[in-house]
């Protein structure tokens, strides 16, 4: 089996190896192969990854290239884990957008919109490269903003679905908190990718008995800390929403946070040239504790599990995945691109029924719909008038004053990665 890390040069890529050597029973992986125009950063993390390997047992063999054709010649998966702009286009996503008083994040608003627009090209153009070198090569977007990305490549036809850790961060912290083995906790997770709630959390699997009452009755402060809201909230709600809800519940009081402390994308930066340091000593053969406040918790354990089933090695049978809607939440186009429990198998991913949702969330969830289909057409067409019209359609923002002016940054910040600005 070989697998391919688009990427392969970033420091979360330790994470990575780390579990792809502890789970090679379930992912049997024969060569791995790292790609990444850093080549400087590229070898400092290729020679760590070789070295845990080695520590660890794992037979399989590490190489590093700058040349992507190359890297996912008959790969049987490919996995993309990107950024555009590195972290100085983080630091502007996470910046300008405060200066109209609204959030600035990668992710999401004006910040999510800039790095969809960077992005989805890339991706399209290596996903392309993937299919002629491989055909039956699935492709796992680990990308942000992972649906977006991944609504982009299953619109061209790719073999693909996205991924993200928020869902077994949940499963781990929830089983921690009843005493009970991650794989006992099943999900009822709802929504679209950094916009979701946890409805429902069943021991045993689907059709188990649900016990976020008791979690929330038994230990709501905790979960509550852990996502910077109020423990009367999520009594109110009786649902767990994903921190990046905090964007839209508690916005004016994100942005005066954002506005007093230095940006995330500074902090990793920082952070990231110390992890390098590190990786550059031969002595090291494990991932470092302080790669653990970089982010991407369990990101290793969620893409063995999902390249296992996809690759019809094992895994679990259900999986938190980015795919098409096609019918599963009644009120979004069957083309959206939604984040739920779904069958994951050599055939990809079938979501799982889902009970009718509370108009509080499905009406969010539509509306961040509509501002991702505009994000994407953006993206596609580029376009000063496209990007407007996300802007405005997204709920953070929503008003035409914020609009225009975050429309002007956003282009004047990103000039040189769009092609038609």
């Amino acid at each position: 089996m070989k697998l391919t890390v688009v990427g392969g040069g970033s420091t979360y890529t330790p994470e990575l190896i780390d579990g792809f050597a502890r789970l090679r029973d379930t992912l049997p992986i024969e060569e791995l192969v790292l790609v990444d125009p850093a080549v400087g950063r590229l070898e400092l993390v290729g020679g760590l990854a070789r070295r845990i390997f080695a520590k660890q047992g794992h037979p399989g063999r590490v190489v590093t290239t700058d040349d992507l054709d190359q890297a996912v010649e008959g790969a049987d998966a490919v996995l993309l884990q990107l950024r555009v702009g590195g972290q100085a286009a983080r630091q502007q996503d996470e910046t300008w957008p405060l200066e109209c008083g609204c959030v600035g994040q990668e992710t999401t608003g004006a910040g999510g919109l800039a790095k969809a627009l960077r992005t989805v090209p890339v991706v399209l153009d290596i996903a392309e490269r993937v299919r002629r070198a491989n055909p039956g090569a699935w492709i796992i977007d680990f990308t942000n903003p992972v649906g977006i990305v991944t609504r982009a490549l299953l619109q061209a036809g790719h073999k693909a679905v996205g991924l993200c850790n928020v869902a077994i961060g949940f499963q781990r912290k929830f089983a921690a908190l009843l005493g009970v083995e991650p794989a006992d906790v099943h999900l009822d997770h709802l929504g679209l990718n950094h916009l979701t709630w946890e409805t429902g959390v069943r021991l045993g699997g689907p059709e188990g008995e649900d016990v976020l009452p008791k979690l929330l009755g038994e230990h709501g402060e905790a979960i509550a800390a852990n996502l910077h809201l109020p423990r009367r909230l999520l009594d109110r709600l009786g649902v767990v929403p994903s921190y990046y809800l905090r964007y839209y519940y508690a916005h004016d009081e994100v942005v005066e946070e954002l506005r007093t402390r230095p940006s995330r994308a500074s902090e990793v930066a920082a952070m990231e040239e110390r992890l390098l340091d590190m990786y550059g000593d031969p002595a090291l053969d494990e991932k470092p504790a302080l790669l653990g406040k970089r982010g991407g918790a369990f990101y290793s354990e969620a893409a063995v599990d999902l390249a296992a089933s996809l690759l019809g090695a094992g895994g679990s049978p259900y999986q938190v995945v980015n795919t098409y809607n096609n019918g599963t939440l009644p009120f979004l186009p069957d083309d959206a691109v939604i984040e739920v429990q779904a069958a994951v198998g050599r055939q990809g991913a079938a979501p799982l029924a889902v009970p009718p949702v509370d108009p509080l969330y499905a009406g969010l969830t539509a509306a961040v719909t509509t501002y991702e289909d505009l994000a994407l057409e953006a993206a596609l067409r580029g376009g000063r008038d496209r990007v407007f019209r996300a802007l405005l359609a997204h709920p953070l923002i929503g008003q035409y004053a914020y609009a225009e002016t975050l429309t002007d940054q956003l282009i004047a910040h990103n000039r040189e990665h769009l092609a038609w600005a």
